[in-house]
């Protein structure tokens, strides 16, 4: 018998496996294959096995995963991310140490692998939108002001929750005043301890005192910190251990050990004990310790939310209002009831509500918050506008074309949410470290227990127990966990600001890496705003006016730019458009169809002669004077005759040549790949000063030359905006689109320059070698830090200087090393790129 079920929550491999084990060890099943790109299991069975079986089983291990019957997923997901949707982002929660890759969580918690507090994803939602609310009625809630139904008060703006994030913090803040309110007089208690003649002395007994200190300590272990001992139970239970599991078997024996002395102090020798008989006990330690902790944690949820401060800078961009033209009346809608093809009305300073295209007058828009660009740009009839960009002095209105989560903003928003948790390559490191790290440190800390119990001056097993505790505490696994997601995530925010959004966190390592640049020309070199120089005809059976007609009763049909140029140029000269039947696009090479019974085709010489139509020697060198000055010439073909062509100028950008001459100086080979002919393509390399350069390209030839320079120890970066260069965009090692570009383009490569010109990849290379340099620092404290502190914990330094570590101390520096990892990566939003 075999059954196929849903499984939700799966994200990686290790998930997939982990699923398959879990079900194998039902009893009555004898196979399981789980699907990770279907989410699918599909488990054989001797007999039927409820499905409540199954789920029980994953339940009880964890819960991380759920199982459910074909169909029914979706319902249930969108049921369960509705319910604990909270505050203002999306509900979807992740560890910053990306334990499971990019796996998220539908609430608030900690990790179930390293124990840190999940994050919460930065994101536009409908929640944004602007609510009212009546003060005497709260059940009341509208989209826009007005008066409350039931008691006719005039509604008002409802106040946003706090994000989960900001809830944490509070929490945590919280319990840290407790904690540090009982560890305080518990600290004072212990170090009276040193004083001579010591005063409290006079008033109690020292056994008292430690009464004393074991009920301040109970609020400060069982309630502020006891978040710590949850977390390193459930890292032994789960074998996944890390920094809490270190951290509760350090504090957890030192409290546990000072309860046993004060309860039964008959059952210890001597050395353990003070000259009044009691035994010496570490609630100040163990206190000191998880308040010290809990500080280090209080720190980093501080330094988390300035990480991601880049999205929540975009977010902020996204307006909540905008004006609908109703009936020629100006009506203030909420954001999300903006529909496609809605015309808007922006003013002056106002902040463009979504994507759109202007249908009337023209500005100057400030688009720096998502091109890194101060300048503003001049856009007039027809020019595309993105929403968060900001109106200039003169109101026009807009067709709204995307909405919601597809504008451009909500798309770079999604990318870089989806880039932070994404892992670079070089993070395997640190995980293979971490892997050994706390087993290593544990069988440490057992030696130093044994070697000071042994060799150690007396009191030999004070000194043993106290050194002991200090290296499980010192030997953090956290700054290391944390070195690589940190800087990703800052960076790939800094990016995003500066109009270079970064897919994925090896995108950014192999950025760093790349020797070998491949830029096509058309929309990367140029401006991809092709105009029509002349239209010429071959023959006199045709006059130019004919061979217009036909280039544009053709190019109707097409979305190429050359083809879109050629329109706009024939309605600008009235040409009449003819109906054509049976229209294709050869990639790479033009276009055909039948128009009047004749069969006409339109291209580069390889559309010619895939259309069987010769050209003569003469037409070549007709053709050849516009193509030596960069110009690209198109043939026009009828029954395989050539009648004509079309001349068609494409202006290199600005920015071009000084990019490529820094790319070239940072020793970065820079090679021109085009589908235009030689003579278009040296004229347009001799410009840009590029030695190297290849003509009449098709997708096919990028993709082989690509693999070429690969096959011959190349990282090569690919950068392109049309469907032609999709195929060697997916297989250079860095596929770099221009956002100018097609839709496919973008999905195909790895970094996408928002404004879309060379000088993007400049900042892409800056930013990547910042954020390389920021990883192998931040590494390299994490690694020093461990190396030398977990030795001078275990007491090296003491036959030499005589030099102890305090585990109070090593609680101290243990926080803050990861607090200094996450600093050194905020670094990254002062570079310029």
């Amino acid at each position: 018998m075999k059954h196929t079920y849903h499984i939700h929550g799966m994200t990686c491999n290790g998930c997939r496996t982990h699923v398959e084990e879990t079900l194998s060890k039902v009893q009555g099943v004898s196979k399981v294959t789980v699907n990770l790109e279907k989410a699918e299991a599909t488990i054989e069975m001797e007999k039927h096995i409820p499905l409540e079986i199954f789920q029980k089983a994953l339940k009880d291990d964890g819960g991380r995963y759920s199982i459910h019957n074909q169909g029914e997923h979706h319902h249930h997901s969108k049921q369960k991310t509705e319910k604990t949707q909270k505050g203002k982002g999306t509900g979807t929660f992740y560890c910053p140490m990306h334990c499971e890759g990019d796996k998220t969580y539908d609430k608030s918690g900690d990790c179930p692998v390293c124990g840190m507090d999940l994050v919460e994803e930065q994101n536009l939602s409908t929640s944004n939108a602007e609510q009212w609310t009546c003060p005497m009625h709260p059940e009341i809630v509208k989209d826009e002001a007005g008066s409350c139904p039931i008691c006719g008060m005039d509604l008002v703006p409802m106040q946003p929750d706090l994000s989960a994030e900001e809830k944490t913090y509070k929490k945590l803040l919280k319990k840290f005043w407790i904690a540090t309110a009982f560890t305080l007089p518990i600290f004072l208690i212990a170090m009276s301890e040193m004083l001579h003649n010591n005063p409290l002395y006079d008033i109690m007994e020292q056994k008292y005192w430690n009464w004393i200190q074991f009920a301040l300590s109970i609020p400060v272990v069982f309630y502020a910190t006891w978040m710590f001992f949850e977390r390193a139970y459930r890292s032994i239970k789960t074998w996944n251990l890390n920094m809490f599991t270190l951290i509760g078997i350090g504090a957890g024996v030192a409290w546990l050990f000072s309860v046993f002395g004060m309860l039964f102090p008959d059952v210890f020798p001597n050395e353990f004990k003070t000259e009044s008989g009691a035994v010496h006990v570490y609630f100040e330690a163990a206190t000191v310790i998880l308040t010290l902790v809990l500080l280090g944690q209080l720190l980093e949820a501080r330094a988390h939310s300035k990480t991601n401060s880049a999205v929540k800078e975009l977010l902020k961009l996204a307006p909540n209002k905008a004006i609908k033209m109703v009936d020629g009346e100006e009506v203030e809608v909420s954001i999300d009831k903006i529909e496609l093809n809605d015309i808007l009305k922006v003013k002056p300073g106002d902040k463009i509500p979504v994507d759109g295209i202007i249908t009337e007058g023209e500005t100057s828009i400030d688009e720096s918050m998502i091109t890194g660009e101060p300048i503003p740009v001049n856009k007039i009839k027809d020019d595309k506008v993105s929403s968060g960009t900001i109106n200039g002095n003169q109101a026009f209105l807009m067709k709204a074309e995307k909405v919601g989560s597809d504008t451009l903003l909500s798309q770079i928003i999604h990318m870089v949410n989806d880039a932070s948790r994404s892992r670079a390559p070089i993070q395997n490191l640190a995980d293979k470290v971490s892997g050994y790290f706390v087993p290593v440190v544990v069988i440490i800390s057992v030696i130093t227990f044994i070697v000071w119990a042994i060799w150690g001056p007396e009191p030999a097993y004070v000194y043993a127990l106290v050194n002991a505790i200090a290296v499980l505490i010192i030997a953090c696994p956290c700054a290391l966990g944390l070195a690589t997601p940190m800087s990703v995530m800052v960076g790939v925010g800094k990016g995003a600001q500066n109009g270079v959004l970064i897919k994925n966190a090896e995108a950014l390592e192999k950025m760093d890496k790349v020797d070998t640049l491949i830029v096509d020309k058309t929309g990367t070199i140029t401006e991809g705003k092709p105009t029509v120089e002349t239209v010429s005809a071959f023959s006199d059976d045709y006059n130019d006016k004919k061979v217009l007609q036909y280039i544009v009763s053709l190019n109707t049909n097409s979305e190429h730019p050359l083809a879109e140029a050629t329109v706009k140029y024939g309605k600008e000269h009235n040409a009449e458009i003819i109906k054509s039947e049976n229209f294709s696009a050869v990639t790479g090479k033009g276009v055909e169809a039948i128009i009047n019974d004749k069969k006409i085709a339109l291209g580069n010489p390889k559309m010619m002669e895939y259309a069987n139509a010769d050209i003569t020697s003469k037409m070549k060198d007709e053709a050849k004077s516009y193509q030596k000055q960069g110009k690209t010439v198109s043939y026009l073909s009828l029954d395989e005759t050539v009648v004509g062509y079309v001349v068609i100028g494409d202006k290199i950008k600005e920015t071009s040549a000084k990019a490529i001459k820094e790319l070239q100086e940072k020793g970065i080979d820079v090679i021109m790949l085009t589908g235009d002919n030689h003579d278009t393509a040296q004229a347009v390399a001799s410009e840009l000063n590029m030695a190297d350069f290849k003509a009449s390209m098709l997708p096919e030839d990028k993709l082989k030359e690509v693999e070429k320079l690969q096959n011959n120890g190349k990282v090569v970066a690919m950068a392109g905006d049309g469907i032609n260069d999709a195929p060697a965009l997916a297989k250079s090692d860095v596929g770099i689109a221009m956002g100018t570009g097609t839709d496919v383009a973008i999905e195909s490569a790895m970094i996408t320059l928002v404004k879309g010109d060379l000088h993007g990849i400049v900042k892409a290379r800056h930013l990547s070698s910042a954020v390389m340099k920021n990883i192998k620092q931040n590494l390299f404290f994490a690694l020093v830090y461990n190396t030398l502190g977990v030795p001078i914990a275990a007491g090296v330094l003491f036959p030499f200087f005589g030099i102890l570590l305090s585990p109070m101390i090593a609680a101290l520096a243990m926080s803050f090393s990861s607090v200094s990892v996450i600093a050194n990566a905020l670094r990254l939003r002062r570079i310029k790129i």
